[in-house]
């Protein structure tokens, strides 16, 4: 899972693997290279905490009173809600008060969610924990620190460092939960959440430096008047509600998935026996899916063949599958969700006007939360007064109702964003970039005094446009 929940940092299916990451850790600066690691950290711990809980609740949840299969699905996806109202809202506050201040704050608030959700007896108040582990909404601000301290150059490495610990950290929480909880139960996971918490608030206090410079806030940062208009974007919308249906159908998959798995395993503890050939073959799935269609820029139809597959196995799940079938149908599962998963930022990144990439991403997110809010509050409803066949059907209608939406998916290819500070804002330099070879969009933003680019890769001349945007006005006016 190359590039997982949470908060968007995403390496591009097969541009960035483990050595990349190893070769990009080497070039850093020693800066980049904490700022990296550091945030990195902080990420994975964060979604540790938020997801080990997934693959046992079913489980061990009935061991809490006033336990329902409603109160099950709620408590699993709440976060969802809480990260999606207040994401964006904190990245705000943290460009007003600072980066670090907004992380802390976040941090504590997760901690106190995690210790309530631990003490609880009761469903309510573990769903209380939860909610409030959502709250503490960091992503963007840990996002725009990691930006501040890394250059323009090596900004999309520390990134996609991030988004390689947040993918290996969604792994290790479905293996991990039902190694915790067994010996431990549920409160063992809340305390270990908020243990690593704590910990992360002295990563960031001792091995995270400080920023000294903000970098451009239109690839970093969601701005209000800007997202009005990405709202009505339709080719945007058909990634947002690509992410919504995936998080809607993966937590809705875990309110159902660990109770089908369980009857072959001896105990909760070992549903991990279960769970780990499951996606460590989903993984080895990725590399032919990534050759078929990355190699050849069908992109589109990678999309759309994803969610198919996530849909033929959840069809093999309504079946009432033996178990050797069931385990056929989580790996395919796993495998679109993962495809999809790693791919779906980078379209967002693609298709985003120059100088937007944090709104659009900004909505982006809020989808993915929202979805995973969703599917639990229609999971819980449907499990407990339908049956698991309806939480299904309802996942089934939910994946080929967006493969038909993708159908209307433009094919786009070599475009990439970039962005160079300007020194100099006399003269027709923005029209004659604009006519440069390699240039599809430019936007100047005055008030950062940043002009964003949207390029053709194959054709961009980076050196010759800097070398535009820094001549002097009166050489300008002589071109």
């Amino acid at each position: 899972m190359s590039a997982w929940i949470g908060a968007t940092p995403h390496a591009r299916i097969g541009d960035f693997d483990f050595f990349d990451l190893i070769i990009a850790l080497m070039g850093f600066t020693a800066t980049e290279r904490k700022a990296a690691m550091g945030l990195a950290s902080v990420f994975a711990t964060r979604m540790l905490g938020l997801f080990m809980i997934m693959p046992v609740f079913a489980i061990y949840g009935p061991e809490l009173q006033g336990f329902t299969s409603f109160w099950m699905g709620l408590a699993i996806g709440i976060y969802g809600l809480t990260q999606a109202c207040l994401q964006i809202p904190m990245g705000h506050l943290s460009d007003r008060v600072g980066r670090k201040p907004v992380i802390y704050a976040g941090l504590v608030v997760f901690a106190i969610g995690s210790v309530i959700a631990a003490v609880a007896d009761h469903i309510v108040w573990v769903t209380i924990g939860r909610a409030l582990q959502g709250a503490g909404a960091i992503s963007s601000a840990l996002l725009a620190l990691a930006a501040d301290l890394s250059s323009d150059e090596q900004r999309p490495k520390v990134m996609a460092v991030i988004g390689v610990f947040i993918g290996l950290s969604f792994t290790i929480a479905l293996i991990v939960g039902p190694l915790v909880a067994g010996p431990f139960g549920l409160a063992g996971l809340f305390w270990l959440t908020a243990g690593l918490s704590m910990l992360s608030i002295l990563v960031i206090r001792f091995w995270v430096p400080d920023a000294t410079s903000v970098a451009p806030r239109g690839d970093t940062s969601a701005r209000w008047p800007l997202m009005k208009k990405l709202v009505h974007d339709g080719q945007l919308w058909r990634f947002n509600s690509a992410v919504l249906v995936i998080h809607f159908c993966m937590t809705c998959l875990f309110t159902v998935l660990p109770s089908l798995l369980l009857p072959v395993s001896a105990s909760g503890s070992q549903l991990w026996h279960s769970l780990l050939p499951v996606l460590l073959i989903s993984f080895v799935l990725l590399i032919p899916m990534m050759k078929v269609f990355n190699a050849r820029g069908q992109i589109k139809a990678g999309l759309i063949c994803s969610a198919l597959l996530m849909a033929t196995a959840t069809a093999l799940f309504v079946t009432s599958p033996s178990y050797l079938i069931l385990l056929v149908a989580a790996v395919l599962f796993f495998a679109g969700f993962n495809y999809l998963e790693a791919g779906l930022p980078s379209m967002v990144s693609l298709f985003a006007p120059a100088g937007q990439k944090g709104s659009a991403m900004g909505i982006f997110t809020s989808c993915q939360f929202g979805g995973a809010f969703v599917g639990g509050l229609v999971a819980g409803s449907l499990l407990q007064w339908h049956g698991q066949t309806a939480v299904f059907i309802a996942m089934l209608i939910a994946l080929l109702g967006w493969a038909v939406f993708a159908l209307g998916l433009q094919q786009r290819h070599h475009l990439k964003s970039v962005n160079f500070a300007v020194t100099q804002s006399n003269g027709n330099w923005l029209d004659q970039l604009l006519e440069q070879p390699g240039v599809a969009e430019a936007v100047y933003v005055p008030e950062e005094q940043v002009v964003y680019l949207k390029v053709n890769k194959h054709e961009f001349d980076a050196q010759r446009v800097m070398a535009l945007i820094n001549a002097p006005a009166a050489e300008l006016k002589e071109n």
